[in-house]
């Protein structure tokens, strides 16, 4: 029969999972780290899933497809909630119990409190990260720790090299961390788009290694933030190989 269905881009998926706990049918899992439409009797076309991608990777599309087995669709969903395992490795009850997308802890956006009491003269240092998670592939543009906040987007060698990473670059600033030469950076641009233009930006650092390749990372926040059409100031931070400011 002809009907709406769900069709999701692959190559646009990010693996955030977040399109998984919208699905009240249990018709999208996440496969090898991509979501995918388990069954076409599933999916009841009502398109819930639609809002919660951040990059877009799926649309409501008319088609011929199986029709929709509401009973079917509910046996598969208990199945899962009793004994399945997640594509990262957690239960399903897991999943339930944490709220979460696809029952990982590296889906949870979190806010972390702190009382900031200043360097530490001794003994170690308190840690500056307010928020959970930080990787770019992980976070939710709509996150409320990205409200009003002054943005560092960091190469992840950056936290390797600079000694004074935590106080100087970390520091009273949501994060988000990427590598431009390992990652897959497709998607990249779209969602710091939507960082920028959904939220209050007040300022943007952007910290790199010195080596060419790390480079790229400098034109993904520069793009994103031309498709934006927002002016909000940018610095770049150069970081060398033996972890001096350049």
């Amino acid at each position: 029969m002809k009907r709406k269905i769900i069709e999701i881009d692959r190559d646009k998926c990010i693996g955030c999972g977040l399109c998984t706990n919208a699905c009240m049918q249990g018709a999208i899992q996440l496969v090898d780290g991509k979501a995918k439409l388990v069954s076409e009797s599933y999916c009841d076309g009502l398109g819930m899933c639609l809002p919660q991608c951040p990059v877009g990777a799926i649309q409501l599309v008319e088609k011929d497809a199986e029709a929709f087995n509401s009973d079917r669709a509910n046996i598969k969903l208990k199945s899962e909630n009793q004994s399945s395992v997640s594509a990262c490795g957690c239960s399903s009850k897991q999943a339930e119990s944490q709220s979460l997308a696809c029952g990982c802890p590296s889906t949870l956006s979190k806010i972390i409190e702190r009382k900031d009491k200043g360097p530490v003269a001794h003994g170690s240092q308190p840690s500056r990260l307010r928020q959970w998670p930080v990787q770019l592939h992980l976070v939710n543009p709509a996150a409320p720790y990205f409200k009003n906040a002054n943005l560092l987007l960091s190469a992840d060698c950056v936290m390797a090299a600079y000694g004074d990473f935590q106080e100087k670059l970390l520091k009273d600033r949501a994060i988000a961390i990427a590598c431009p030469k390992l990652d897959n950076i497709e998607g990249y641009v779209e969602k710091l788009t939507q960082i920028l233009v959904n939220n209050d930006i007040k300022t943007i650092v952007v910290a790199r290694m010195e080596v060419p390749c790390c480079g790229g990372i400098s034109t993904l926040i520069k793009q994103a933030l031309q498709n934006s059409g927002k002016e909000i100031p940018l610095r770049e931070v150069v970081i060398s190989i033996d972890g001096n400011v350049k």
